[in-house]
């Protein structure tokens, strides 16, 4: 079995350590809690190593008048904050008294939300810095039957605080002070001793979790995939392990880092890295070799904690069969013994689909296979018009070889007569303001139409032999070789060897056999990726061997598809895209 204990920290794994950390413990009074309320007194305690080393402390004089509830409350009258100085003098000077400092406040949205709102009224940047809220730190370090509740005058008497909190603002934060100094010593007994493993123990960070932060002291920091894994031990003494979870990422070492720190939220990739028994690295030249790499792993391994990417090849396909007159039939297969028009995603949207090309094209429905030479008794859908009836031969049977080929030409060459064949229905539903009907139809044309783009965009690439394209990039040009749709290479170089880079890569890429039935030699998620990256701007094609194009009319310029679906004004009325000859 492999040694899997933590590896010694570094110093940057350590973080910086508490006993180093200059904290300004602050505390305001306000007029109140509203969007609309200012600030009547600035308390702060700065603090370092246990030791107090400053204090400020300074009456805010408002714009409006206090309201009475706050004056009992506080004891902050109008006449004393009268002569007060305003925020535009206190603010810039509490911001230089915290400068660089650790922010501590009791409940610190409510603190925090307010310096910030007065430094952006006085134009005034927000440093940004570090806080720690004392109310979510004594609800992580305290248990329920300890203290009652998280207030201020609740901690400060159980840590025995040596000034009572009374609603004024130094006061407050003294005794914050000391609740701050009673929790640290708390937490250090549970291995909290530097600031990251402070803010990260108040996000409920385990120790656990935040010891095997040193497994990503080893990843380099460039693009690649990593993968966690579980290392045990079979019933007859073999060592076995499983990976648990595969992700890719242009900065190994940050990403990793994140799955041990409050950056980290989701429940299942806690438990994940619970039991995980370490992370492995595989170093990419590029991103996009990064994303491709990662998508292989996950069809691969079926690591238990990858939710997207498992079942590439689980898609749906239409398909006109190879019948005497064809029907539409779902497939999860593509061959080549048909014409296949897809990826969907589910069944269900493969059905959506069939339903709009029922519509457009007045295609047979029932799934009997029908005889060329013998008469079968017609549907009811026959009967209402929407279907021309092949089984009952004659003309329905002479016109369905043009329907068929309409369909295919429709996926193959030109989507707008499938578009336009709901144009008469729609412009009714509208002029009678059925408009939750008419948005029922165009979510299915979009959403067809949107199909066909996807179609178009991998098919395109699955037909063409070779593609060497390139980036820049920081390190000079990415280079990547695309084989049928498939990454066959991947390499980067500086801009003066980036020509002869491309040829090396082109000579040692992956032998890739062209697929069948137009489908890309990978996968699907993966064609997309590649085609989501050839179309970057900035991307230059180095090398063609085969044709990448599309047909003229197998999209439609931006922002067309409303048109295509309504019609120019007047609308014309138009029959589906095929109909029986009078």
């Amino acid at each position: 079995m492999p040694d899997i204990s933590p590896a010694q920290p570094s110093f940057e794994d350590l973080g910086v350590h508490l006993s180093d950390v200059t904290f300004v413990v602050v505390d305001l009074e306000t007029t109140g809690g509203g969007a609309d309320s200012e600030i009547t007194e600035v308390g702060a305690v700065k603090v370092r190593g246990g030791q107090v080393v400053g204090e400020f402390q300074t009456l805010v004089r408002p714009s409006a008048p206090i309201p009475p509830m706050i004056q009992v409350l506080t004891g902050i009258t109008n006449q004393m904050v009268a002569s007060a100085p305003p925020p535009s003098q206190v603010l810039p000077a509490f911001a230089e008294f915290a400068a660089g400092a650790v922010i501590v406040a009791h409940n610190a949205r409510f603190d925090t939300g307010f310096l910030r709102r007065g430094y952006e009224e006085l134009g005034l940047p927000w440093p940004r810095p570090t806080v720690v809220d004392t109310v979510a730190l004594a609800r992580t370090a305290l248990l329920r039957d300890e203290v009652p509740n998280c207030k201020l005058a609740t901690l400060a008497r159980y840590f025995r605080a040596a000034t009572e909190p009374n609603h004024r603002a130094l006061s407050d934060a003294r005794a914050t002070v000391d609740v701050l100094h009673g929790l640290l010593e708390r937490v250090g007994n549970l291995g909290v001793h530097t600031l990251e493993d402070l803010t990260e123990f108040a996000l409920q960070v385990s120790p656990d979790r935040r010891a095997k932060r040193t497994w990503a002291s080893n990843a380099p920091e460039c693009a690649g995939v990593y993968y966690f894994y579980a290392d045990s031990t079979t019933p007859e003494g073999e060592a076995k392990r499983e990976v648990l979870y595969v992700g890719k990422s242009t900065n190994l070492r940050r990403r990793v880092r994140s799955y041990f720190s409050a950056a980290e939220k989701r429940g299942r990739i806690h438990e994940m890295v619970r039991v995980a028994s370490g992370v492995e690295f595989v170093p990419c030249a590029t991103d996009l070799e990064a994303e491709v790499r990662e998508l292989r792993m996950i069809e691969s391994l079926a690591p238990r904690y990858n939710r997207r990417s498992k079942n590439q090849r689980k898609i749906s396909w239409l398909k006109l069969t190879d019948e005497a007159f064809p029907r539409l039939s779902i497939v999860t297969k593509v061959r080549e013994d048909g014409t296949y028009f897809g990826p969907f995603r589910s069944r269900d949207a493969a059905e959506e689909a069939a339903l709009t090309l029922y519509d457009a094209f007045l295609l047979r429905r029932c799934t009997t296979r029908l005889s060329p030479r013998k008469e079968s008794t017609a549907c009811a859908l026959a009967e209402m018009g929407r279907c021309v009836a092949p089984c009952r031969l004659g003309d329905g049977a002479a016109a369905y070889p043009a329907i068929a080929q309409a369909v295919t030409d429709s996926w193959l060459t030109d989507v707008r007569p499938v578009l336009r064949s709901v144009r008469l229905r729609m412009r009714k539903l509208v002029e009678q303001e059925r408009f939750e009907e008419a948005g029922t139809i165009s979510d299915r044309l979009t959403a067809y139409y949107r199909t066909s783009i996807r179609f178009h965009r991998i098919r395109s690439l699955a037909l063409c032999r070779q593609l060497v394209a390139a980036i820049p990039s920081a390190q000079g040009w990415d280079i990547h070789v695309i084989r049928y749709g498939k990454l066959a290479a991947a390499t980067t170089a500086p801009s003066a060897q980036a020509r002869l880079a491309a040829e090396e890569a082109a000579a040692t890429a992956e032998t890739v056999l062209a697929p069948s039935g137009g489908l890309p030699a990978g996968s699907v998620e993966e064609a997309e990726r590649i085609a989501a990256w050839l179309e970057l701007p900035g991307v230059r094609l180095i090398e063609t061997d085969g044709d990448w194009a599309w047909p003229v009319n197998a999209g439609l310029p931006e922002g067309a598809l409303a048109a295509e679906l309504l019609g120019p004004e007047p609308c014309l009325p138009l029959e589906p895209a095929i109909r029986l000859a009078s």
